[in-house]
């Protein structure tokens, strides 16, 4: 924010006004479902999770994230029951993060309820023009990042 009231939200505040809403939307549904012990932050590693396992460094460049805020966060779904460490057959050293059967099944369900969300936004808005939103703020996410890595590699 510039300091001033600004006759229209900016970038920073519409993205996060969508990004709890939806957030809230998708965590309310999840508990209402059984998934009731995980928080919103645990989307760090729930989002980029894969049936086959992942290893914490790509959830963490995936998902924006710091390691260690990854390594705590993989350690609370492994307490809870959604993750486990197994090793990765690539590379004896690494582990890789696999989801368990209740992960699997908090993963089916945050994806039923998020095309419902996306389905709902879509007529709302119409096919084309939500489809035209999703590949603008692609664009603009990618943007973002790619900032992001040329303002790391001027420091």
């Amino acid at each position: 924010m510039t300091g001033h009231q600004a006759a229209e939200p900016d970038l920073g505040v519409l993205a996060a006004r969508v990004l709890l809403s939806v957030q809230r939307e998708l965590f309310t549904a999840l508990a209402e479902q059984g998934f009731d012990d995980i928080q919103p932050r645990a989307g760090a590693v729930l989002a980029y999770l894969r049936a086959d396992g992942i290893r914490a460094s790509e959830l963490a460049r995936a998902s924006g994230q710091h390691k260690q805020v990854i390594g705590t966060l993989i350690d609370d779904l492994e307490r809870l029951g959604y993750v486990e460490r197994r090793p990765d057959p690539a590379d004896r050293r690494a582990k890789l993060i696999h989801p368990t059967e209740r992960g699997l099944l908090q993963m089916a369900a945050a994806a039923a309820i998020m095309r419902s969300i996306e389905e709902r936004h879509a007529k709302a808005l119409g096919v084309r023009e939500y489809a035209a939103f999703k590949t603008a703020l692609h664009r603009v996410a990618d943007l973002q990042r790619e900032a992001r890595r040329e303002a790391r590699r001027e420091t």
